[in-house]
């Protein structure tokens, strides 16, 4: 079996704070991915776009031997100055505190993936750091393949989901039916055509429940 390089997950932001060091486009780029989450920026020179994104501005120039008094309380530390050899000390130093990290210039321990945000669910593409070029890509296609119908499914199966809770006993059985509706082309078809009604009462149907 070949080692796992990368482990992907999906992280709440809750109260933690993500502490970046850079404020240029690159340092702007990190924060957005971190929206929600308290944001520290810190560099000697900010872009107004960074100081509305973050809670908190540290106008300062920062080198290898200073950069740790700005990481304490961090729960992830950025890297993303323009100096290769600055983002390399700050992301040793955050590793060796035992903080998740992410470097523009690689070797953390924090890949931000490729993201498509739709209304109620997220797609993200990594290729664990092996070709930067490649998750964009990826993104780009799924996006032309997620057409409004699968906006319209997620709905369905809301709506769904509601009420089978009452309805069908065990949890494997509920998981059953909506896998069934998935699959079920004519549902798609409708769905297809925004009718999400008509496909929730033929999806009613087909389950046995109409």
């Amino acid at each position: 079996m070949d080692k796992v390089l990368m482990s992907p997950i999906v992280l709440s932001p809750g109260n933690r704070l993500v502490t970046v060091f850079g404020g240029g486009n690159v340092a702007l780029r990190k924060c957005r991915h971190f929206e929600g989450f308290r944001i520290r920026v810190v560099a000697d020179r900010i872009l107004p776009e960074l100081r509305e994104i973050a809670d908190e501005v540290v106008e300062e120039a920062v080198d290898a031997s200073t950069a740790g008094r700005f990481m304490d309380g961090s729960d992830i530390v950025v890297a993303a100055t323009s100096d290769h050899a600055l983002n390399d000390s700050i992301r040793d130093l955050s590793m060796s505190k035992g903080i998740m990290t992410n470097s523009a210039h690689g070797g953390g321990d924090v890949l931000i993936p490729s993201t498509l945000h739709r209304d109620g669910y997220t797609v993200t593409v990594s290729s664990e750091g092996r070709v930067p070029a490649f998750p964009p890509y990826v993104i780009q296609r799924i996006d032309e393949l997620l057409d409004p119908s699968y906006d319209r499914m997620l709905e369905l199966l809301m709506m769904l989901r509601r009420e089978i809770r009452a309805r069908i006993p065990t949890q494997p059985e509920r998981a059953r039916f909506l896998a069934d509706v998935l699959a079920d082309e004519d549902v798609w078809s409708l769905l297809r055509n925004g009718e999400v009604e008509p496909a929730f009462d033929l999806s009613m149907e087909r389950g046995g429940l109409r």
